[in-house]
This record gives structure tokens, sequence and C-alpha cells, in this order.
């Protein structure tokens, strides 16, 4: 890696010398160091989550609902699993921060929070 990393820098700096090279190393360690550790767990067990198809729909049909939320039981009218499947999705969902749960009465209701907004809309994007 060290040589190929000299030749990379020696292919864009003109009379490149081991302190260009060293420079390199520390600016990549320094990146490496702004990339949190605990940032990268959660981001993938969100892309984790994301990448259930249940939970992906779910997520889906939350974002695009024109009433904001949904409650529990629906979600079975639209997705081919068991109102059990569904609520341990949405339990998952709600887990990773991309759902929030309130009760009225006897009544769960999901909506979706702005980090899922936010994530449909990137991927809409993409």
């Amino acid at each position: 890696m060290g040589d190929r990393l000299k030749r990379l820098v020696s292919d864009e700096v003109e009379d490149c010398c081991d302190e260009d090279v060293e420079e390199r190393r520390r600016s990549l360690r320094r990146l490496r160091d702004r990339v949190d550790d605990e940032t990268d767990t959660d981001d993938l067990r969100v892309l984790s989550v994301l990448g259930d198809e249940t939970k992906h729909r779910i997520v889906r049909l939350l974002v695009s609902s024109d009433r904001g939320s949904m409650c529990v039981c629906e979600f079975d009218t639209v997705l081919d699993v068991t109102e059990s499947a569904a609520s341990h999705a949405l339990s998952e969902l709600r887990d990773t921060g991309l759902v929030e749960r309130e009760k009225r009465g006897k009544w769960r209701y999901y909506s979706p929070t702005e980090r899922a907004e936010r994530l449909v809309s990137a991927l809409d994007d993409v």
C-alpha cells in the first residue's frame, strides 16, 4: 500500500518527496478520525433495516401517507405480512429512529421521523 500511495502522490505532486507522502498519510488519518465509529454503526444499522423489504415498504408508506400516521392494524391491508410481523418491523424502525409511535386510546399510531423523510427523499433523488 505504501508504494502505491507514493506513486499516487508522485503523479499528483511535482517534485514529490517523502514528506509529501507523509503529509498525505497524516491527512488520510485525520479523515479516518473524523468518521466516527459510532456514526458508522448507526448508519449501517439504519441501512440494514431499510434493506428489509417489509421495513422499507413501511417507511415508504408512512412517508407517502397523506394522513401523516398509520395504525399498526392498517399495515396488514397494504402489506403481505401479519399484524405481528408489521408490529415487529415497526419496533425495529422505531429503535433506529425512523418512526415515532403515539398511543391514542387503545390504538398505536406510527409516523415517519424527519430522518426517514430525508432518507426517502435522498433515495428518490438518486
